[in-house]
């Protein structure tokens, strides 16, 4: 991976410099899923934040993302 996976929200927030590409999208959910083990939160308090509603992203694709962060949950020890 070109990106290391970031420990704070300000790294994660640093990539928002880079173009986007599948490796930042894989990079930043790491960093989120990391962050938010660190916090002590669970998968399904990430994946309710992840499913709420937002004006970025429409019910499909939150859904798609939310099975992602699923996906990097279970993937990362």
């Amino acid at each position: 991976m070109n990106y290391p996976i970031p420990d704070s929200p300000q790294e994660i927030f640093a990539l928002q410099q880079q173009p986007v590409d599948e490796e930042l999208v894989a990079a930043v959910i790491a960093g989120v899923v990391k962050l938010v083990r660190s916090q002590g939160q669970s998968l399904e308090e990430l994946t309710a934040q992840v499913l709420a509603e937002d004006p970025m992203l429409d019910r499909q694709q939150r859904r798609w993302l939310s099975t992602l962060v699923a996906q990097a949950w279970e993937s990362f020890p």
